[in-house]
Formats: structure tokens, C-alpha cells, sequence
């Protein structure tokens, strides 16, 4: 019999508390305790990148991570993209270019597209593979992926100058 512990934590802006064994992964406490079921299990073993969120503002297989270690983090699900039923600009790239095939694997790529946006706002596409080299996709061959993630930087890229001009 495992004992609950409170885990106190920052989910897509929203403050949480959640009361479970505090070795349960990550990846369970969203899905199952918060309903937040956009994250997907692909592997269980941190090898397909599926469940990718950040935490912190670093990516992380949340199927690897127990929830005792997100104690007081930042975490940032698929969910937290989208903002007042506006898609971002990832999401939009990716139903434009054909990026999201089955499904499983579109969460986790959108969260660790977003990460290498932050990290490199401007990537060629060597570097787009090798900013998502961590995450499998069984569907395609990645190029519509890379070509989603190319359409959503420059799309980021042109209205950040539109909002630089209209001051």
C-alpha cells in the first residue's frame, strides 16, 4: 500500500494539487488525475517521445518522470498551446502542411517543435530533425513533420515583425 502525498505543481498556467503515491509518473497524474488526456503514451520507456511536455521549460518524457519530482514546477501539456480557442501557430502548420497523421505522436511533436522554437526561432531544417530526433512517428515520413514546424516558425517570425511595426 502505497501512501499519497500532496504535489503542488503549475499546469498550462493554472495552479494544481494532486494528491497520489508520489513515485505515480508524471504522464499518469495528467491524463488520469488532471483529465488532461492531449499527452499520449506511446512506449512507457522514454524512447518514442509521445508524452513529451516541458517542465520548466525543458522537454522531458513525462512517462519517465515521477510526479514528486514536478513538485512545484511549470509544466506545459498540448493543451496550454492553444489559448482562447485560438490555435498556435504549430498547430495550424501542422492541419495545413499535414503534419498530424494518426495522432500519437502529434503532441509530443508540437511540444518539442515548440521547445526548439523558443531555443531557435529561425531553424533550417537540419535542424528541425535533429530538435525532434527524439520522437518517433510510425505514420509518415517526417518530412510534412519538419515541413509544419519550417510553416510555424515563419509564421511566429512574420507576426512578431507585424507586431514590432504597428508600434
Amino acid at each position: 500500500m502505497s501512501t499519497e502525498t500532496a504535489i503542488r505543481l503549475t499546469v498550462n498556467g493554472e495552479g494544481r494539487t494532486v494528491s497520489v503515491p508520489p513515485m505515480r509518473r508524471l504522464l499518469d497524474v495528467l491524463r488520469e488525475d488532471l483529465h488532461l488526456t492531449g499527452t499520449k503514451e506511446g512506449c512507457g520507456e522514454g524512447e518514442c517521445g509521445s508524452c513529451s511536455v516541458r517542465m520548466n521549460g525543458e522537454l522531458v518524457n513525462s512517462c519517465l518522470v515521477p510526479v514528486l519530482q514536478a513538485e512545484g514546477t511549470t509544466i506545459e501539456t498540448v493543451e496550454g498551446l492553444a489559448h482562447d480557442g485560438v490555435l498556435h501557430p504549430l498547430q495550424q502548420a501542422f492541419l495545413q502542411c499535414g503534419g498530424a497523421q494518426c495522432g500519437i505522436c502529434t503532441p509530443g511533436m508540437l511540444m518539442a517543435a515548440k521547445h526548439l522554437l523558443a531555443h531557435n526561432p529561425q531553424p533550417s531544417i537540419a535542424e528541425i530533425r535533429e530538435g525532434l530526433a527524439g520522437n518517433l512517428c510510425r505514420c509518415t515520413g517526417f518530412m510534412r513533420i519538419f515541413e509544419s514546424v519550417l510553416s510555424a516558425a515563419t509564421s511566429i517570425a512574420g507576426t512578431s515583425q507585424q507586431e514590432t511595426h504597428a508600434r
